[in-house]
């Protein structure tokens, strides 16, 4: 390298290095620089901006940064500060921020959550309300915006204003209904068709919700907690209710509902969702119940102005509140399936109602509703022990064929008990049959109790709420078991009883006389966690059983019940076969053949 190319390079760097030094900001414009950039993320944000410093030496500034957010669509909202406005009536109490124009928290009174703190369905900063679309060509939610409150006569209105221009703005008018769990809102788009392109066929309505814990028993509330929607052909369905779940309904959808155990929060659209996509979440987080979302999409008119009807629903999920809105919502309490849910809603809940009407303690409507149960299947049970009555006294009949024929053609076997079971008028299945008849209204009880938002924090005896389990101890989770219910040991402990007894009157012997003792233990550990409600009306089932049983065996004698069948034998109608039975005889009798055909062939 010569010596001019060396100078040369001195000088660069000489130069390079005293225009840095004489260019550098200050310390002040360094200040202010970084004072405009969160006046404008402030600002974006919906909050104030910021005023720490004197006003006379950002006033340049404070320029540039309004003129950069006017420049966006509805920017003069995102300097706006927030607003708080409220709504109430007789049940709900209403709260609305300026930032979205949205719903921001909803208590329902009257209620408490399970540690007795107001219950509020929708918390601050827990749920999303917005419209998503396309504005002079850019990407624009509505929740980014600062609303307006506009001025309104109706105490019972809000009506909050996002302005764009003169006479383009969007417009939402809430209404909170009377003595209701309603609230209505109208949204109005004016004017901005002209800013939208004209293949703008719809916009994108976001919901969303994440719901925090409510009742005692999280798992409980989080498996009964799900998202339900109802289409425009009246079917009502849900997501899964256990676990995560999703689905894109391409039919249009009235309502969404996101159910959690003893509440909702419903939206219903006249208008009707197009292709609507559904998400529900768990959380890790030991309060929340589940995250819900819904993306719809709204028709939209490139050409005049557009509105939009919207219902929402804030409250309990008690059947009859939920049936009056005449849209189906009483379809998010699952009162089981098939001949289960006929029998919760057109026996159980009209003769609850019924009881109900007598403002009586839970516990005794509960006591009175398994009377009744009990007593119309009586005659059912009645004929059941008939029937095993009868069976006890062939037993030593059947062992005698059992020994006669032996064990080697069960074919002839079951021949001759089923002559002997005809010769004596006893149906075999005669025990069995009243028992499965009376399965499903027990198993109605299984959807109908858990589900029953009136057992709400009601208390019975040692029971703080019959909603929920009740424990005499709690200890560190054991395989998931962290508490002892006393009512599941009272009905556990008299199923046991009734088994026992059975087993001795009936004579039970072999695997049968233990594997009744297993299912009572079983079903332990299954109900230690469902609600008092339910254990208890299971604890007076199983009590009552019990009793029924020891009356009637003790009303039984079976040197009489033997006679008859002795009597019954002589009779011309006991030795003519029935078609059931001669069929039944043709076919043992081709099994036979079968047989020995092919004993023969080897």
């Amino acid at each position: 390298m010569d010596r001019n190319t060396l100078i040369g390079l001195v000088l660069i760097f000489a130069i390079f290095a005293g225009s840095f030094y004489l260019m550098k900001p200050t310390e002040e414009e360094l200040k202010q620089e970084q004072q405009v950039q969160d006046s404008l993320a402030r600002a974006k944000q919906g909050l104030p901006a910021s005023v720490d410093v004197d006003s006379a030496s950002l006033e340049g500034d404070s320029a540039v940064v309004d003129s950069a957010l006017l420049a966006a669509p509805f920017g003069s909202s995102l300097l706006k500060e927030k607003e708080t406005f409220v709504l109430e009536n007789e049940h709900l109490k209403v709260q609305f921020s300026s930032l979205g124009g949205k719903v921001s928290s909803v208590e329902i009174k009257g209620e408490t959550a399970y540690d007795g703190s107001p219950l509020v369905l929708l918390a601050e900063g827990n749920n999303q309300f917005d419209f998503q679309f396309n504005l002079e060509g850019e990407n624009t939610f509505t929740d980014e915006m600062n609303f307006e409150a506009m001025p309104s006569e109706d105490p019972s209105e809000l009506v909050l204003r996002l302005t764009h221009s003169e006479g383009k703005y969007i417009e939402y008018v809430y209404r909170i209904l009377e003595d209701s769990y309603k609230l209505d809102l109208d949204v109005r788009f004016a004017g901005l068709h002209n800013l939208m392109g004209v293949n703008t066929e719809s916009v994108t309505l976001n919901w969303g919700a994440t719901l925090t814990q409510q009742e005692k028993n999280l798992r409980s509330e989080r498996d009964r907690s799900t998202i339900f929607y109802r289409k425009n052909t009246g079917k009502v369905d849900n997501l899964k209710e256990s676990g995560d779940d999703k689905e894109t309904i391409e039919d249009p959808t009235e309502w969404v509902a996101f159910k959690q155990h003893f509440f909702s929060a419903i939206i219903n659209s006249p208008v009707f969702f197009q292709k609507a996509n559904l998400q529900v979440t768990s959380s890790p987080d030991n309060n929340v119940v589940k995250h819900y979302l819904l993306n719809a999409e709204l028709p939209f008119s490139a050409r005049n102005d557009n509105q939009y009807s919207f219902n929402f629903y804030f409250g309990p999920n008690k059947y009859h509140t939920l049936k009056a809105e005449g849209k189906d919502y009483e379809k998010v309490i699952k009162m089981g399936w098939g001949p289960i849910s006929w029998i919760n809603k057109f026996i159980t809940v009209p003769i609850f109602d019924f009881l109900d009407s007598f403002h009586l303690s839970y516990g005794i409507v509960i006591l009175i509703l398994t009377l009744l149960l009990k007593g119309a299947m009586f005659p059912l049970t009645y004929k059941s022990y008939q029937s095993m009555g009868k069976m006890r006294v062939l037993k030593p009949q059947l062992d005698a064929i059992k020994e006669k024929v032996g064990g080697d053609n069960p074919m002839l076997l079951q021949q001759e008990q089923m002559k002997l079971y005809k010769q004596a008028g006893v149906n075999p299945v005669g025990g069995c049959l009243p028992l499965l008849l009376q399965m499903p209204f027990t198993l109605s009880f299984f959807f109908f109790f858990p589900n029953l938002f009136e057992l709400r924090g009601q208390s019975f005896l040692w029971v703080k709420d019959l909603s929920t389990y009740d424990s005499i101890f709690t200890f560190t989770p054991i395989f998931g078991i962290g508490h002892i219910s006393l009512m599941c040991i009272l009905m556990t402990v008299t199923t046991l009883l009734t088994t026992w007894y059975n087993n001795s009157t009936s004579n039970v012997s072999g695997q049968m006389k233990y594997i009744g003792y297993f299912m009572p233990l079983i079903f332990f550990f299954v109900l230690n966690s469902f609600p008092a409600g339910l254990n208890y009306y299971y604890f007076l089932s199983a009590v009552m059983t019990f009793l029924t049983q020891v009356i009637i065996r003790s009303n039984m004698d079976d040197e009489k019940i033997l006679a008859k069948i002795e009597e019954h034998k002589k009779s011309p109608k006991a030795k003519k076969k029935s078609g059931f039975q001669k069929k039944m005889e043709e076919m043992m009798r081709q099994q036979q053949l079968q047989q020995q055909q092919q004993r023969k062939g080897k």
